[in-house]
């Protein structure tokens, strides 16, 4: 059987596009990361251990971030990202886990620094009635200064995966939340032009799509503005 193509995203220094499986590499000799690293060896902020964090949707897994994050910084801090950047739509609870639902809960206001370890995976769970699942895998550690005060940088994303009209098959930007949770047979993803002439509003009128594992489930109605 064919291959599913591979999840595509892009580096937030350079704007190259790449393989999700390649982007540590890219990452890695990135000319622009590197001179962004050696622009912030100058600052006066404390050297100190950045972790890089693979996000990834426990199952929507074409839904991925590259994050540094400060080793000081806690878990408090990586919650309220996660929230600005994917999941944020009604306040819901939230906890870190090892081991998903049921598993250690980890409390938020412990540092990076004290859990993690290269290799280890964290789950982060965020309303828990209608639930986005998010792995956290750590990739890797330096020693340096962080790039901005920012606590977590965004270093690459995966691209908006695609999705067509179930109407006429052409690219998709809208999503039919009726369809969705009522008639999910026939699909639920809209051209601009179904969208306009959609007869379904008993859930609202289409929402238009967003680079998120949310988009469909509870209120979400997309990430927050930038920096986060």
């Amino acid at each position: 059987m064919p291959k599913n193509p591979q999840s595509r995203g892009t580096c937030a220094y350079c704007g190259a596009e790449f393989a999700k499986a390649g982007a540590g590499r890219h990452l890695e000799k990135c000319p622009e990361r590197l001179n962004a690293i050696q622009a912030a060896e100058k600052s006066k902020r404390p050297t100190e251990n950045l972790w890089h964090l693979r996000i990834q949707d426990a199952y929507a897994k074409d839904f991925w971030l590259d994050l540094e994050m400060s080793g000081s910084a806690s878990l408090t801090t990586l919650d309220k990202y996660l929230r600005a950047i994917w999941l944020e739509c009604c306040g819901h609870l939230s906890e870190f886990t090892i081991g998903g639902f049921g598993g250690t809960t980890i409390g938020k206001a412990r540092k990076a620094d004290a859990v993690f370890r290269t290799g280890v995976s964290l789950d982060h769970l965020y309303d828990f009635g209608t639930t986005s699942e998010t792995t956290i895998k750590v990739v890797g550690v330096r020693q340096g200064k962080a790039f901005n005060k920012h606590a977590i940088s965004l270093m690459a994303r995966n691209l908006q995966p695609e999705a067509r009209c179930s109407e006429c098959g052409e690219s998709a930007n809208w999503l039919c939340i009726e369809c969705l949770y009522e008639e999910p047979e026939n699909g639920w993803f809209l051209c601009d032009e179904h969208a306009e002439e959609h007869p379904h509003a008993d859930y609202g009128e289409p929402m238009p799509l967003c680079n998120s594992p949310r988009v469909g489930m509870c209120g979400y109605s997309g990430p927050a503005e930038p920096p986060y």
